[in-house]
């Protein structure tokens, strides 16, 4: 088992929003001038923004899936009070251009502000396939 802790569980919220596809409940967990990146992207963007790209997510794939992968850890750096979450995933969905199924597998770093809201998201993970069928 692992140690829960709040931050953990703001992160395991924000990927069930994400699948309900409620993008009011997810502003409620993110600061409003959160910053997100993820690999490929060339430049990070605004909460807003990224919103509006993961609803596209369903625009694009049915059964869209979002599974937890081994356990979250938190980090809590004394120099310059950075409090993060490191968490592994591996997002899944069917085409509904080409009735492929892709699978992403990702690790995500979540930073939270005093406020105990997101600030910053970074993802890496090979999301070419996923993107491609969004063409």
């Amino acid at each position: 088992t692992y140690i829960k802790y709040p931050y953990i569980q703001v992160v395991e919220d924000a990927s069930k929003e994400y699948l309900a596809k409620d993008d009011a409940a997810n502003l409620k967990l993110y600061a409003d001038t959160a910053k997100f990146w993820y690999s490929g992207m060339d430049k990070p963007v605004g909460l807003k923004d990224i919103l509006k790209e993961w609803d596209s997510d369903f625009d694009y794939f049915d059964s869209v899936e979002l599974k937890t992968v081994g356990y979250p850890d938190y980090l809590h750096y004394t120099l310059g009070d950075a409090k993060i979450v490191q968490s592994w995933w591996t997002w899944t969905g069917v085409s509904k251009k080409s009735g492929k199924k892709v699978r992403v597998d990702m690790v995500l770093f979540d930073w939270f502000n005093n406020d105990g809201k997101i600030d910053r998201e970074i993802g890496y993970g090979n999301f070419e396939d996923a993107e491609k069928e969004k063409m």
